[in-house]
């Protein structure tokens, strides 16, 4: 087989060479007929491997410009597979026979993730995508389905079965190029005179040999550097760089996550060193090359534990519309480029936001201090002032560096008792609620222009001050005070934007391509499952009226929730290509450069344009230096992401487990959200857990599943059916798989 597959490629690769059918081939190589089902075999095999491709009347050639070796970050799946998620430069350059999954990423099966780890940078073998085309090609030629019973002469030949193919890329992992984070948890334990750690992970062999004595405990979890692991049958070698402590010890499962996802919570001396140079007090000659805004009546409206205040607010109603002047910390006056702040900032990317601390991109000087806007203090600001006329449309808009007096710390909940007229709040309370009209016109506008309402209430898991046990579960609202800030910080990102793109600076953008019509098709037959018609969800309209049909259902988060995953993910660029979600041609993250270090890229792209600039503006890296900025940030905000869920999740399910031992647990309303052979999948909305009842857990009768109706029919008029409301109660939890099973009260 291989001597004929080395001549098949051979003779492809030959100048001469037009591409042929089957038979042309065979009659070429000279292969006699009862060796021809060996070739088509073959050709099967190098056309899955991608190494070639079937065109026009069935005949076959090498794929053109062919790039099947890629390069990527390695994120492991719970279920045991690993995704290559691809540097932002790889995609669009593999072979166009290999259609890529929606948010470009490869999927590699366990046996062929190597000795990668989490976290890894690698390269990645493409090896086979979808059904190929000969699977494609035979089953049109036989058209229609195999019909049970006919037989003989007349009867059409079944299929070939496409269940082995899958629609995303899939592929093996070649060559480990980065080892980025070679951490990883695990319990020590000593078993007579061998002593090892087993790792938490499943992805990693059963036992890490140490290469040298612990001061652990048997018994005790560890953080443990990974040294040697060449083979994947071989026993690899670690060296335990933390004892964390015992198991249930305060903390130990938060530091846990700390240190699986390689975050960093201490800053080098060299960092902490230039934090504290930063003088207090601001320099004279610095505010008086500045807009003065200190007498204007601005506030900050956060959450009411935040520290780090990005953006300030201010609106003033004018005759024919309003003017909105969105201040945001200069964190660009503080950190320069190439500086030990800059050089850590852009390492971390962004502040992570765990259940229990922040770990900030910012020494706590720069992000809760001299650079946060805390009110009755004199902060630095850029700031974006746009005008609007009644209708929402942006008129004008200039940007400058301003000084600021903040009149107020607000939180969400003391904004809305404002805007609600339930606390007047005097000039505050006057200028909020103004504010919340252009908010109010602005959201409007951005709806009827095609933005998609995906917003979700979000749920806080509350923990005990001194133990750090879970106490709760509490859902924040998504009311009027986070749509205005919503609203404002979209106007100033847009705003800042088009300036950029106008002026053709360096910067890093923030895209939302376009989702693929396979995935949207995908998600338009769920909707229905659900009850709700989709459309044509390619054209966006039907999707937003999927969306309206959906608000206010059982179902509106389930519904909002798959049409997330069927959207592509969100990231920096240095092209502006738009956002889709958002409805924006042009979009960046201007915001929130306390936390966010792609901000900080685009207060120095910005300070270029100032009106009031200084005469050396901070520099902006040249593109491809952008380019791997881009694709860092975008790594770090993925992995920061992953560590919060994670942190929030584990608490989550720790809260439930003890809500199981109580002598008289809670019963909850829960939605049915999807019907499977083994049961329901019901979710409790109010804390957003989803959890299985199993049909043993089912009220007594005689439980039938129609699966054409998305149903379970008990007889005498009883159903448990998508959509419905039924109490629940938690059964199960199992904290390691992070899973919940319920059971139905009756």
């Amino acid at each position: 087989m291989e001597k004929l597959r080395s001549r098949i490629i051979k003779l492809m690769q030959s100048k001469n060479y037009q591409p042929m059918n089957k038979s042309e081939l065979a009659r070429k190589l000279q292969i006699p007929s009862d060796e021809r089902s060996k070739m088509r075999s073959v050709l099967r095999k190098l056309e899955s491997e991608g190494e070639i491709s079937m065109g026009k009347k069935a005949r076959f050639e090498l794929r053109k410009n062919r790039k099947s070796h890629l390069v990527g970050t390695l994120k492991f799946h719970p279920k045991g597979f690993a995704w290559v998620y691809l540097d932002k430069r790889n995609q669009g350059n593999i072979d166009s026979g290999f259609e890529m999954d929606k948010n470009d990423r490869v999927k590699v099966s366990p046996r062929h993730t190597g000795v990668a780890m989490d976290d890894d940078r690698v390269e990645v073998k493409v090896e086979r995508t979808g059904p190929p085309e000969w699977v494609q090609h035979v089953n049109r030629r036989r058209g229609g389905k195999h019909v049970k019973g006919k037989k003989g002469k007349g009867a059409p030949k079944p299929k070939v079965s496409e269940d082995e193919y899958r629609d995303e890329a899939s592929g093996r992992v070649v060559k480990i190029l980065e080892r980025r984070n070679p951490i990883f948890i695990g319990t020590y334990l000593e078993k007579r005179k061998f002593k090892f750690v087993q790792p938490e992970s499943e992805n990693l062999p059963g036992t890490v040999e140490l290469s040298e004595p612990t001061a652990a405990k048997s018994g005790q979890v560890v953080a443990v550097e990974m040294l040697d692991w060449s083979n994947r049958d071989a026993m690899p070698v670690g060296r335990v760089t933390k004892v964390l402590g015992w198991p249930d010890d305060p903390g130990v499962d938060i530091i846990s996550v700390i240190h699986k996802h390689g975050l960093q919570t201490d800053f080098p001396d060299a960092v902490q060193k230039e934090a504290a140079s930063v003088p207090e007090v601001l320099p004279e000659d610095e505010i008086a090359r500045r807009e003065d805004w200190r007498k204007e009546l601005i506030v900050t409206i956060d959450p009411g534990d935040a520290k780090d205040h990005d953006d300030a607010v201010v609106v003033r109603p004018l005759k024919d519309g309003w003017e909105l002047a969105v201040h945001i910390a200069d964190v660009s006056h503080y950190v320069k480029p190439g500086s030990a702040l800059d050089l850590e900032a852009e390492k971390r990317g962004n502040s992570t936001y765990l259940v229990d601390r922040v770990i900030p991109m910012l020494p706590e000087k720069l992000s809760n201090n001299m650079c946060s806007l805390r009110p009755e203090v004199d902060r630095l600001t850029k700031c974006a002032v746009m005008r609007f006329d009644q209708s929402g449309k942006r008129i004008k808009a200039r940007f400058c560096d301003a000084v600021i007096h903040s009149k107020a710390k607000l939180s969400y909940e003391e904004a809305q008792e404002m805007m609600q007229g339930r606390e007047d709040g005097g000039k505050i309370g006057a200028s909020l609620r103004e504010a919340w009209k252009l908010a109010a016109v602005l959201r409007k506008r951005r709806f009827d222009h095609g933005s998609l309402d995906l917003d979700m209430p979000e749920v806080r898991v509350v923990l005990d001050e001194t133990t750090k046990k879970p106490v709760g579960i509490r859902k924040v609202d998504y009311d009027e005070s986070h749509q205005m800030i919503e609203e404002f910080m979209l106007a100033a990102n847009e705003a800042v934007a088009v300036e950029l793109k106008m002026q053709r600076r360096n910067a890093i953008f923030r895209v939302h391509e376009d989702p693929d019509a396979d995935r949207l098709y995908e998600f338009a037959e769920l909707a229905r499952i659900h009850g709700f018609r989709a459309g044509d969800l390619t054209n966006k309209k039907h999707v937003q009226e999927l969306l309206k049909a959906a608000k206010g259902s059982p179902l509106e988060q389930s519904i909002k929730l798959g049409l997330l995953k069927s959207l592509k993910r969100a990231a920096y660029g240095t092209e502006s290509l738009g956002h889709y979600g958002l409805a924006k041609m042009d979009y960046c993250h201007f915001t929130s450069p306390i936390r966010r270090y792609a901000d900080l890229i685009v207060h120095r792209a910005l300070q270029g344009v100032l009106v009031n600039r200084p005469e050396k503006p901070d520099r902006v890296p040249k593109m491809a230096i952008l380019e791997d900025v881009a694709q860092h940030i975008s790594d770090t905000e993925r992995k920061s992401a992953e560590a919060e869920n994670e942190s929030k999740k584990m608490k989550m399910m720790e809260y439930l487990l003890n809500l199981t031992r109580e002598s008289n647990p809670p019963v909850f309303e829960g939605i049915i959200t999807d019907v499977v052979r083994m049961g329901l999948f019901v979710e409790i909305l109010d804390m957003q857990v989803k959890g299985l009842v199993k049909v043993m857990d089912f009220p007594r009768g005689d439980w039938r599943l129609e699966m054409h109706a998305m149903r379970y029919s008990g007889g005498k008029g009883k159903e448990l059916a998508i959509g419905q409301k039924v109490p629940v109660q938690i059964s199960r939890v199992d904290i390691e798989q992070q899973l919940v099973d319920f059971k139905i009260v009756v």
